[in-house]
């Protein structure tokens, strides 16, 4: 069973700022409660760890894109399996819309049970306006993050 989980938000902040923000992979943990630690192995590969309800997680990841103020992507090579692609879209200059797109393929009970009770899309909505409450406040000091 594959699963594929499709969020977005609206911010109060220009594109720069959301993009600022999600452009270091490092400080994702800021901003998504689930990852706990990324550490950066070469410029495009990033080991990370979860920490889930019910499990604690492990993969390596690989940036597959990165185009400024637009998309990051990346897909696992190692540990949990999933690929995943933000997108940044400009409503205005003072406002950008977040997408957050990621397939990946359940494991195991906790990671069935995530998908089949939508689990996993309330995490990403929870994660997505922790990142939107950061990017305001970040807009808001006239920050680029």
């Amino acid at each position: 069973m594959s699963s594929s989980l499709l969020e977005a938000v609206d911010v109060e902040a220009p594109v720069s700022v959301s993009w600022a923000l999600w452009k270091d992979v490092e400080r994702w943990p800021s901003f998504l409660s689930h990852v706990k630690h990324v550490k950066r192995i070469d410029p495009d590969t990033f080991a990370w760890q979860l920490s889930l309800p019910g499990a604690d997680k492990e993969f390596v990841a690989q940036l597959a894109e990165v185009v400024p103020e637009e998309r990051i992507a990346w897909h696992t090579t190692q540990g949990v399996e999933h690929a995943g692609v933000v997108t940044f879209h400009r409503l205005s200059d003072t406002r950008s819309r977040v997408t957050l797109q990621v397939e990946y393929d359940p494991k195991g009970f906790v990671e069935y049970l995530g998908a089949l009770t939508n689990l996993d899309k309330t995490l990403a909505n929870y994660d997505l306006g922790q990142f939107k409450n950061m990017a305001e406040r970040e807009a808001a000091r006239g920050g680029s993050a």
